[in-house]
């Protein structure tokens, strides 16, 4: 039509910084955390094959249920299990951008994995002192990998999260902060699902057959 103008102001659909950042890491950043989960289960998977295969060699030296505490070990779960409890009550706050409430509950976190980790501790050095090493059978060496690689990883965790509390209080919860995070949150679960393998299958089991 004649009477139409043809300076009309474009329309400018804009991205903010967080957006399109986020659009563009936030996938290959799951994506590539849920890989290297996957690795690891392998990892685990293969330890526990391997305890399996050689749980009942014990070359004359002791068998589980001489040697494990089941006591301190429901102990040392219970303290995982919480340990993930006041993970899960951390993310609600991460989301909202609270970040003391979060802070403080992965302060809490921290300090039941490192009971945990202490009662493994003691547990591996009260064998060894009893005699029932890794060089000992078959049996123990594959008991001391299977459960000393979980014992690594929770450590590992353990210096993550004290890092992702030092960057938190330096930088607040920024996009980028959010993403780690959560990776730290499906790799603390992760290990929790390995311990209830561990539990049952080495423990548990052990004392029972």
């Amino acid at each position: 039509m004649s009477g139409a103008t043809s300076d009309e102001t474009p329309i400018v659909w804009h991205v903010s910084e967080d957006e399109d950042h986020g659009a563009g890491h936030s996938g290959p950043t799951a994506l590539g955390f849920w890989i290297y989960l996957m690795s690891d289960a392998l990892i685990f998977a293969s330890l526990f094959a391997m305890y399996g295969v050689v749980s009942t060699s014990y070359a004359g030296g002791p068998v589980p249920s001489e040697i494990f505490d089941l006591k301190l070990v429901a102990i040392n779960t219970a303290l995982l299990l919480a340990s993930s409890i006041t993970f899960g009550e951390a993310m609600p706050h991460m989301e909202a951008g609270r970040v003391g409430p979060m802070r403080a509950w992965l302060v809490a976190t921290g300090l039941l994995g490192a009971a945990f980790l202490g009662v493994e501790l003691y547990e591996f050095h009260h064998l060894i002192n009893e005699g029932a090493g890794p060089q000992r059978s078959a049996f123990l060496s594959a008991f001391f990998a299977l459960v000393g690689t979980h014992g690594a990883h929770v450590f590992f965790g353990l210096i993550w999260m004290v890092v992702l509390l030092v960057q938190t209080m330096q930088h607040g919860l920024i996009e980028p902060m959010k993403r780690r995070v959560m990776c730290l949150s499906m790799f603390w679960h992760f290990l929790d699902i390995i311990w209830i393998g561990v539990f049952t299958f080495v423990y548990l089991l052990g004392v029972l057959r």
